[in-house]
């Protein structure tokens, strides 16, 4: 027989634990199938491979990452860390809770380099169109090497979609928007703090993009930062300086008005309105359908297409869990590929689906959420050979997260907490982060010198 084939869309996080998960039971001596991956950016990373770029690349491909300097983790690494592959193997040190962009990124490549999936991965290489023959059971993907200019197409048996859902906006409209003087963006387009410098800036929405990115221009100088919110507030204790208002209903050059009748004028408006789960290669039977949230309906699982299985999709959840998440997903999903998991009929699975559909209708407060999110890694770890670890206790973590965010949302992220992979408690940063102006992994990982006095300054010119 020939051997299977895989095709995955994607090389960030999610495609990347695929590609890990095969290489784990390979090096069990299992046999795995022929697996390519496609990712149309020149190197894996997903959203943690920094663009300065926005609107499109170098190939005049749409921009997928929205990610921007000076970014933080805004969650503790320890809800994120990899299990079969800790933070303290990898850096040797402790280190804080909180790291910026280029240590985690750092982070996601160490595991990933242990084994040679890089040459798995087909950069510059982005796909195009997908059908599925009913009668030979196989995907067609329709791909272009961008590089090269080059259209060809291949034949796989299954297809795991990784290509995140973070990166095509959704961009409401307000009227007289399109007069508004100032820099209108989407957070998508965001690529740092430094240009709202002494500026009054607007951000609708009342999601993470949009406390992150309010919390970072007000670090950064802003002169002051309003958080617009459709229904509900963030609903911390704001420094002066920030504020929340309720919508925006219209602009009038530069002045926004908000539903409760108050005016103020702005400089700059930001978007922070979210993301659409946008699959353009995919035809529309074959395409997951749905907003943001934690239990997206017909995955199976969480994974499985429920009309097709053969089709999965990974980390299409809004998140608590990340990384982990990923992995169980993805291991999962390997051992299905693999034969070693038979899923039940298609009436099972739905009935299966609509049961976490209902607890998901039904979620409350944000440690509801959490603790649905824990239920469902419970529910499909059991299902692989991942590696098992505390999910209650990274719960506690996440609950402990929302608290300290809510006490203070400035000093949150000098918060340090317990490993549940090694048991090491993480170590204090060197700089407190509201003092810390610089995120490169140099600077991070190494303790500043400590500056001379003025005095000895002043003796040594002398």
């Amino acid at each position: 027989m020939n051997k299977k084939r895989v095709g995955i869309i994607g090389a960030g996080p999610s495609g990347l634990a695929q590609l890990r998960a095969f290489e784990a039971a390979k090096k069990k001596g299992e046999e795995v199938p022929e697996i390519v991956c496609f990712e149309k950016q020149s190197n894996w990373g997903g959203m943690w491979n920094y663009s300065w770029r926005t609107g499109v690349g170098k190939y005049g491909e749409p921009i997928h990452g929205s990610m921007y300097k000076y970014l933080w983790s805004n969650g503790p690494k320890e809800c994120l860390e990899f299990s079969d592959y800790s933070f303290d193997e990898h850096f040797k040190k402790t280190i804080s809770s909180y790291p910026p962009r280029p240590v985690l990124f750092d982070y996601i490549q160490g595991r990933i380099k242990k084994d040679n999936v890089r040459d798995y991965i087909r950069f510059d290489t982005t796909a195009r169109w997908v059908s599925f023959d009913d009668s030979t059971k196989k995907f067609t993907l329709v791909l272009d090497d961008l590089k090269n200019n080059k259209t060809y197409t291949e034949e796989f048996d299954y297809l795991v979609v990784a290509s995140g859902h973070f990166s095509t906006p959704n961009m409401p409209y307000f009227k007289g928007i399109e007069n508004f003087p100032g820099n209108v963006i989407h957070a998508h387009d965001f690529r740092g703090a430094d240009q709202y410098k002494d500026q009054n800036l607007l951000l609708i929405g009342s999601s993470y993009s949009a406390e992150d990115i309010g919390v970072q221009c007000y670090k950064h100088g802003a002169k002051s930062v309003t958080l617009s919110y459709r229904t509900n507030p963030i609903g911390v204790s704001w420094p002066e300086g920030i504020k929340e208002m309720p919508l925006v209903t219209h602009f009038e050059d530069d002045i926004a008005h908000f539903n409760n009748g108050e005016t103020e004028k702005y400089d700059a408006v930001i978007m922070c309105t979210g993301y659409q789960h946008k699959f353009p290669f995919l035809p529309s039977k074959m395409r997951l359908k749905t907003k943001n949230n934690l239990y997206p309906d017909n995955l199976y699982k969480g994974v499985f297409f429920n009309e097709l299985p053969q089709l999965i999709y990974l980390g299409m959840q809004d998140q608590y869990y990340t990384f982990n998440m990923f992995d169980t997903q993805a291991w999962m999903a390997r051992d299905y590929m693999l034969g070693k998991i038979e899923l039940p009929s298609k009436e099972e699975r739905r009935a299966d689906m609509d049961t976490w559909l209902k607890r998901n209708d039904d979620l409350g407060h944000g440690h509801d959420a959490v603790d649905f999110q824990s239920d469902y890694i419970k529910d499909i770890i059991k299902l692989s050979d991942y590696p098992a670890f505390n999910i209650d206790k990274v719960a506690v973590m996440f609950k402990e997260w929302l608290s300290d965010k809510e006490e203070n949302i400035l000093t949150y992220r000098d918060k340090t907490y317990r490993s549940v992979v090694t048991g090491t408690m993480a170590a204090e940063h060197h700089t407190e982060w509201m003092d810390e102006m610089d995120d490169s992994k140099e600077r991070y990982l190494n303790e500043p010198e400590e500056e001379e006095p003025e005095e000895v300054k002043m003796n040594v010119r002398i």
